[in-house]
């Protein structure tokens, strides 16, 4: 008889994506072919995908700056910019399309609202341990890169 997590365990087998995830980089590919750090130089995250593809996946600049006031609702705008501008958090579903050679993220949270909802699609490479991924290009011309160390 197979247990619950006897099942889990066959699933996340099948599934190459499933485990925990520690971000090693968030940079930017600028349009003049100029690799930048797009989340200060020693960025933090975690991606977390179960065995059935549901995910959650935060990344934050490590050189925020924190409120003076001690209170997340008593903020100075620079404050609330530099939180809005200094993390990206979203969680859904994740699958890959094995025909194109993406990663399809459903994103049901986003911690920037105009994301939630939508499907995208991110060119990856998975190595072992190893996946990154590339963003399509940004209004400003930037492609960002996220790249993620499995977790054992």
């Amino acid at each position: 008889m197979l247990t619950t997590m006897t099942v889990l365990a066959l699933l996340a087998a099948d599934f190459p994506l499933a485990g925990t995830w520690t971000l090693t980089a968030a940079d930017r590919l600028t349009p003049a072919g100029v690799r930048e750090h797009d989340y200060g130089a020693a960025p933090k995250g975690r991606l977390i995908v179960d065995a059935t593809g549901r995910y959650s996946l935060q990344i934050f600049k490590s050189e925020r700056t924190g409120f003076a006031s001690g209170d997340k609702k008593r903020g100075t705008s620079e404050e609330y910019a530099d939180a809005a501008l200094g993390s990206s958090t979203h969680y859904g579903e994740i699958s890959i399309d094995a025909a194109t050679h993406q990663l399809v993220f459903k994103i049901e949270g986003a911690s920037f609202k105009n994301w939630e909802g939508t499907t995208q699609r991110r060119a990856y490479a998975l190595n072992g341990d190893a996946l990154s991924w590339r963003v399509p290009k940004a209004p400003d011309g930037n492609v960002p890169i996220s790249e993620w160390k499995r977790e054992r």
